[in-house]
């Protein structure tokens, strides 16, 4: 007994080291991205870092590049103590190790080709410090721009997700409807939505409202696809099951099909997230007054490529986020499939 006691002491011993060598190897590749920004010197020559004061503090780009790197890497380190206690959160994490040490490494020969010997064409091509200056020189300006997106953004996609869900429903579910406005949704789903950019700006009042109807139609046509895919694979055994116990049609629609649908309706705003995201941003481009992609627009027009970076790294950041706040939603209310689908 003491034996075995030993030996699986030793295993998991071995098994914390090696977990531990996993933490580290998320963290590394920063520490060295962190390292070579300090360290190696700056050859290229018209490289000005200024500073910028908030203030009692002052920044300049390398000190905020850096801060984000120590962010990065305390944050790997802390999601995987966090990720230990789960079985499949730590082979997650164990999985994704190597892919964040080839992160951090890559942002150190970025930092070396783009900034400290500009080997990339300039101004096409900068270092992350100098995308990381955007931030300092004009934070404010980039929030406003954040939260007009934002803004923009929330309106189009849940009037699309409202709009996709009840056309698949009647779709799915009475023939008639279906007769009239599925080849309407086929028609319109293969159109891009800025095609009718011109017709939105024309018919709609203002441009916000205009680009709300884009995003709406790009988010309906797969959300009802899906939506109305789901309702009508429900078994008929369901129904008739629903209708032996009294259910009436409110009923098997609300309590039978579209609960057995929910699967292909998430898949379905997973697959217009996407989509309306980069309507989003192309829309912006096209007459808004505000957003990131009016702000990409008028940097292109200064070259200043270091800010388009700047506004890409935040529309980025800003899909994963709302990309894991989709599927959060969807594992909550789907919490049935666990163990079930693989």
């Amino acid at each position: 007994m003491e034996a075995v006691a030993e030996t699986s002491e030793k295993a998991v011993f071995i098994a914390n080291r090696k977990y531990t060598g996993h933490l580290f190897l998320s963290a590394g590749g920063f520490v060295v991205a962190i390292l070579v920004n300090r360290l190696f010197a700056q050859v290229a020559e018209g490289v000005v870092i200024k500073d910028y004061q908030f203030g009692r503090l002052v920044f300049n780009m390398n000190d905020l590049y850096d801060l984000l790197l120590i962010a990065l890497a305390v944050g790997y380190i802390i999601s995987g103590f966090l990720s230990y206690a789960d079985k499949n959160a730590r082979a997650a994490y164990i999985k994704k190790a190597k892919f964040r040490f080839a992160c951090g490494i890559a942002l150190a020969l970025w930092d070396v080709t783009g900034t400290k010997l500009q080997i990339l064409p300039q101004p096409f091509f900068p270092g992350p410090a100098g995308i990381a200056e955007a931030f300092l020189e004009e934070p404010e300006y980039i929030f406003t721009n954040t939260l007009y997106s934002l803004r923009l953004y929330v309106a189009g996609f849940s009037l699309g997700v409202l709009f996709g869900i009840g056309t698949g429903v009647l779709i799915g579910w009475f023939p008639k409807i279906s007769y009239w406005v599925t080849p309407v949704l086929n028609i319109t789903g293969v159109i891009p939505a800025v095609a009718w950019m011109p017709f939105a700006l024309t018919l709609l009042p203002t441009p916000f409202t205009a680009a709300v109807f884009l995003i709406i139609i790009c988010a309906w046509f797969p959300i009802a696809s899906l939506t109305a895919q789901g309702i009508m694979s429900t078994p008929k055994v369901m129904f008739e099951a629903a209708k032996t116990l009294g259910a009436d049609t409110k009923y098997q629609i609300f309590r039978v099909a579209i609960p057995y649908a929910m699967p292909h309706i998430f898949t379905g705003i997973g697959t217009a997230n996407a989509f309306a995201f980069t309507t989003l941003v192309m829309a912006e481009m096209m007459g808004q007054p505000g957003g990131l992609g009016y702000y990409i627009n008028a940097s292109k027009v200064w070259s200043a490529y270091y800010k388009v970076f700047a506004s890409i790294v935040v529309m980025a950041v800003l899909f994963s986020l709302i990309s894991k706040g989709i599927s959060i939603i969807r594992n909550r209310v789907l919490r049935w499939q666990k163990g079930l689908v693989v």
